[in-house]
C-alpha cells in the first residue's frame, strides 16, 4: 500500500505560529459543497496528514487530542464516500475522509488553513477519476481503520539509525529494522539541509559519532541527533559551506537513506523591506580581544573588535553573574586578575558561537548594571569600598520612564525592591522562521527584535531580563522552559508573531495566550499593547502551549500580531512600531510586577 506524506512544503499555507498540544476535539464537520473539513479543538495543535491509496483516503492525526466521545461515521454522496472520526490511541484523535473506489485526487492541492492556533480548514480538490490520474495506486488496497492494531502504515518492527557514512558522492544513512519513513527539506538560505527519519530511533553510541567531512561536497559538518519527540524522530543536519547547491534524499532498496547533491538552486528574491534587527551575521563572529579593570576598580571592561549583542543575569545556585555574548570568539588567553582585585572571572566558549564570562564578586562588592561606553566595549560596574556609588542591579533607585509616545498614557511604574527575574522568550528561530507573511517577512527576525528591547528596557527599570536565544538558533521547547526554572524566574514571557492564509490580508490584531496561573499576567499585558500600540484587539484567551504548561510561575503566550495581515505586517516591518510593541510590552509587565 502506497501513502503520501502532506508535508509543509506541499501545504502552501501551512503558517500557523507555535508547536502546542489540544486537550479536546470540541467539533468538527465537513462542508461537501466545498469540499472543505472543519476542525475546532479546546487548546492549540499542529495535525499530521498522509494521503494513502486504493482505496484513496486523507487521514488527519491530531496529537496530544482526546476525542471524548463514541467513534463516528458520516456516510456521504458523491465522490467522497465518509468522513469517519475516532480514537486512534490514548493521544491522537483520527479523522479519515475516504473516497469511492475510482476515484483519487492531488495530494499537492489539498491545503491547510490555521485560522488560530485551535482551529483548522482543510481544502480538498475535486476528486477526479482514477485511471491514469493515480500513477502511484495499486491494487489490493484495504480500509484504513481508525484502530492502531489495524492502522497502516506502521511497520511491524521500528526503524533503528546505525551510523552516517560518508561516499563519494553524498552520506548513506544506513538504518535496521523498518523501512524509514523520511521527510526532508532545505532552508531558504540553501545553508542547512534537515533529514528527519519519521518513527526512528539512534542506535547506543550513534549520536556522539559525527561523521568527519573535510569540506568535501561543501558540507562544513554533520550533525545526528534524537529529538524529544513522541513517535520518536531521528534528525540528519548538513551544515552547508555552499549554499548554492540542491540536496536530495531518498531510500535505496536495502533500507538506507541516500543523501546526494543535485543540481544548482535557483537565486533567492530577497525582501524588498528586510526587517533589521541590528545584530551581527553569524558567519562573522566578534572576537573578544580583552577584560580587565578599568576607572580606578570601578568597572570590568570587555572590548571586542565590533558592535555585539549580549545577555547578563545572576546563577542562584553558584551566586555568580553571567554575561553571554552572541556571535563571538575567544581572540586567544584572556589573563586573569590577581588576589586583591574587586572581583574574579573566567572566561571560556560555550559553544562556537557564544563567550560566556562569569564574574564573582568578592566580600563587599555589589556589581551594577552593563553599560556601552563605547561601540565595542562592554562595561560592568562594581561597587564597594573604591568603587563609585553606582545603581545595584537589583533595583534602580531613580527609574527612568519610558517614552510616553510610544506607551499611551502613564509612566512607568517603579517596582518594589524585590529583585525580579523576568524570562523573554522570542519563537522559533534558526532553520524554524515560524509564520513568514507579506513581502517574506519572517516571525523569528520580528520577535527577536522585539524581545531584545523588552529585555533592555525591563534592564533600565531595575528587573532582571534573561532571554531564551539571543541570535538565530533553533532551540526546542523543553530547553526554552527549562533555562526559566533554572533561573527561578518570576515571569514567563513568550512573543511570537501570528498568521492565517495569505489570501486573508483583512485580518489582523493581537493576541495573548495564558494556561494555568498567567491570566493576570495576560490582562495586564493584553490591556497594555491595546493602550500603547492602538492594535486590533482579538481577545486574552486560554490555550495548552507548551511553555505554558510546563512553567511553574505565571506565563503568557503573545502574539504581537498577523503578518499576514496588511495592515499588522506593515506595521511589524516598521523598526519604529516594533519599539512601540516592546515599550508596550515592557510597561505591561512592569505593571504587573508593580502589584505583586
Amino acid at each position: 500500500m502506497k501513502f503520501h506524506w502532506l508535508l509543509p512544503s506541499f501545504l502552501s499555507v501551512f503558517l500557523l505560529a507555535g508547536a502546542a498540544e489540544a486537550a479536546r476535539l470540541q467539533s468538527w464537520r465537513f462542508d461537501a459543497s466545498e469540499n472543505r473539513l472543519y476542525i475546532r479543538t479546546d487548546g492549540g495543535v499542529q495535525p499530521k496528514a498522509q494521503l494513502i491509496f486504493n482505496p484513496t483516503r486523507l487521514v488527519i492525526d491530531l496529537p496530544g487530542t482526546s476525542l471524548g466521545s463514541p467513534s463516528v461515521n458520516k456516510q456521504l454522496s458523491g465522490a467522497i464516500e465518509s468522513v469517519r472520526v475516532g480514537q486512534f490511541d490514548s493521544d491522537t484523535t483520527r479523522i479519515v475522509v475516504e473516497l469511492r473506489d475510482g476515484f483519487t485526487l492531488d495530494p499537492q492541492q489539498v491545503k491547510f488553513q490555521g485560522i488560530s492556533a485551535s482551529e483548522w480548514t482543510v481544502d480538498l480538490p475535486v476528486p477526479v477519476r482514477a485511471g491514469d490520474q493515480n500513477p502511484i495506486s495499486e491494487p489490493g488496497g484495504e480500509r484504513l481503520s481508525l484502530e492502531p492494531s489495524a492502522s497502516e502504515p506502521q511497520s511491524a518492527e521500528a526503524t533503528v539509525v546505525q551510523n552516517v557514512q560518508l561516499t563519494s558522492d553524498g552520506f548513506l544513512v544506513r538504518t535496521a529494522g523498518g523501512r524509514p519513513q523520511i521527510n526532508f527539506e532545505q532552508s531558504r538560505a540553501g545553508d542547512i539541509a534537515t533529514l528527519d527519519i519519521e518513527g526512528a530511533t539512534l542506535a547506543p553510541g550513534a549520536g556522539g559519532q559525527q561523521p568527519q567531512t573535510n569540506g568535501k561536497l561543501g558540507v562544513e559538518r554533520v550533525e545526528v541527533r534524537q529529538l524529544p519527540t513522541d513517535p520518536p524522530v531521528t534528525r540528519v543536519t548538513l551544515r552547508l559551506k555552499a549554499s548554492n547547491t540542491q540536496w536530495r534524499a531518498s531510500v535505496n532498496n536495502s533500507g538506507s537513506v541516500v543523501l546526494s547533491p543535485g543540481g544548482t538552486i535557483a537565486p533567492i528574491l530577497r525582501r524588498s523591506q528586510p526587517v533589521t534587527v541590528g545584530r551581527p551575521a553569524r558567519a562573522a563572529l566578534a572576537r573578544v580581544q580583552s577584560i580587565d579593570l578599568a576607572s580606578n576598580g570601578t568597572q570590568l571592561v570587555v572590548r571586542t573588535d565590533r558592535p555585539v549583542s549580549y545577555t547578563s543575569g545572576w546563577d542562584q545556585s553558584s551566586r555568580a553573574y553571567w554575561l553571554r555574548i552572541a556571535s563571538s570568539s575567544l581572540a586567544g588567553q584572556i589573563p586573569q586578575l590577581d588576589a586583591n582585585s574587586p572581583v574574579s572571572f573566567t572566561a571560556s566558549q560555550e559553544d562556537a558561537e557564544t563567550v560566556v564570562i562569569w564574574v564573582q564578586p568578592r566580600s563587599g562588592v555589589q556589581l551594577g548594571r552593563v553599560t556601552r561606553p563605547g561601540p565595542q566595549l562592554l562595561s560592568l560596574q562594581l561597587r564597594g569600598t573604591n568603587a563609585s556609588a553606582g545603581p545595584s542591579l537589583t533595583r534602580d533607585p531613580n527609574p527612568q520612564p519610558l517614552p510616553r509616545r510610544t506607551i499611551g498614557s502613564g509612566d512607568v511604574p517603579q517596582v518594589s525592591n524585590r529583585r525580579f527575574v523576568v524570562a523573554i522568550d522570542p519563537g522559533h528561530g534558526g532553520r524554524d522562521p515560524g509564520a513568514v507573511g507579506i513581502q517574506g517577512i519572517q516571525e523569528k527576525e520580528i520577535v527577536l527584535d522585539i524581545s531584545y528591547q523588552v529585555a533592555r528596557l525591563l534592564e533600565q527599570q531595575g528587573v532582571q531580563a534573561v532571554m531564551t536565544r539571543t541570535d538565530d538558533s533553533e532551540i526546542d521547547l523543553e530547553p526554552r522552559v527549562s533555562l526559566a526554572e533554572r533561573v527561578n524566574a518570576t515571569l514567563f514571557v513568550s512573543i511570537h508573531a501570528n498568521a492565517i492564509n495569505l489570501s486573508r490580508p483583512d485580518i489582523s490584531g493581537i493576541e495573548t495566550y495564558y494556561f494555568d496561573n498567567g491570566k493576570d499576567l495576560a490582562r495586564v499585558i493584553h490591556a497594555s499593547i491595546l493602550d500603547g500600540t492602538g492594535a486590533t484587539d482579538r481577545r486574552v484567551r486560554q490555550a495548552r502551549f507548551y511553555v505554558l504548561r510546563k512553567s511553574s510561575m505565571p506565563s503568557v503566550l503573545l502574539e504581537v500580531g498577523f503578518v499576514t495581515g496588511a495592515e499588522d505586517a506593515a506595521k511589524l516591518s516598521d523598526p519604529a512600531y516594533r519599539s512601540q510593541m516592546a515599550a508596550s510590552i515592557a510597561r505591561g509587565i512592569l505593571v504587573y510586577l508593580q502589584q505583586r
